[in-house]
């Protein structure tokens, strides 16, 4: 376009966005590099409900989780979310934690059974520890999640 010209009013700009995860090689190929789930995300997420609660009380319900047809209060949806990633770190009935995936050792080895890892993001789907797995960080607000919740329960008694 010279100078001083009038743009193409025909002419479109758009960003794209591809959701979780790059479409393209720029950073490493499929390195998940905005990673499914992150929990300081999710921690703002959490308190944002918390607040909304506060306001609208009982009253206001969603759907949680969705297409299950079961609703709740947005606290209630605050605790479940909570619930959700805090079992990332939970032994499950297998004797395995969601977040080791199929790094058997980390199970099995006792050894290794206790060592707590803190990854920088989790998968959505199986909840396997991603990026970083020594993200002392942000995933540890984990710890704030468990006091959450056992005040939570303490005070339904």
């Amino acid at each position: 376009m010279p100078d001083g010209a009038a743009p193409d009013q025909r002419e479109v700009f758009r960003v794209a966005y591809a959701p979780a995860e790059s479409d393209s090689r720029m950073f490493g190929g499929n390195s998940n590099w905005r990673g499914p789930v992150w929990f300081p995300v999710n921690a703002l997420l959490i308190e944002a409900l918390e607040r909304y609660h506060h306001f609208y009380g009982d009253e206001l319900r969603v759907e949680c989780p969705a297409g299950s047809g079961r609703t709740m209060n947005l606290f209630e949806a605050a605790r479940e979310i909570e619930r959700r990633l805090t079992r990332l770190f939970e032994i499950d009935a297998l004797g395995q934690r969601p977040y080791h995936g199929a790094a058997a050792r980390y199970d099995s080895l006792p050894e290794w059974r206790e060592w707590v890892l803190f990854h920088e993001y989790f998968d959505g789907d199986t909840g396997r520890g991603l990026g970083a797995s020594h993200q002392t960080g942000w995933t540890a607000l984990v710890a704030r999640f468990l006091e959450k919740q056992a005040a939570w329960r303490a005070a339904k008694g």
